[in-house]
């Protein structure tokens, strides 16, 4: 079990890692062209400041477990990030339906398979 939640970790900061460098780096031009259709609908600091907390939260999946101070805080830090899910699915869902864009059903089930990640380690860690 604690290699499978190690894996889950691991796959979730890379995810995150790389999601939260390039939201608090591009325009959000930039992000619109490379297919981060969920940066039209937040204003530009919203999307920032959750940028910066997936930041946090990549830290968060690591470090307390790999050096075994507080190792409570991985369990939270999925916890926050599939908050973050939630709220990414609501917005490509409310894309998908209102602006008629099929196309956001998958970021939507992507964004389901990466809550369920982030739910296995919550629990796991928690």
């Amino acid at each position: 079990m604690n290699i499978a939640l190690w894996v889950g970790q691991v796959l979730l900061a890379a995810i995150f890692a790389l999601s939260g460098a390039l939201k608090s780096t591009m325009s959000r031009q930039r992000m619109l062209e490379t297919g981060q259709t969920g940066a039209a609908a937040y204003p530009l600091p919203v999307v920032r400041f959750t940028a910066i907390c997936e930041l946090f939260a990549v830290v968060g999946l690591i470090l307390p477990v790999l050096l075994g101070v507080a190792p409570v805080l991985t369990g939270w830090a999925a916890m926050g990030l599939a908050v973050v899910m939630v709220g990414a699915m609501a917005m490509h869902s409310r894309l998908a339906v209102v602006q008629h864009k099929t196309a956001e059903w998958r970021n939507v089930g992507i964004n389901g398979l990466i809550l369920a990640v982030c739910v296995f380690v919550a629990v796991g860690r928690l």
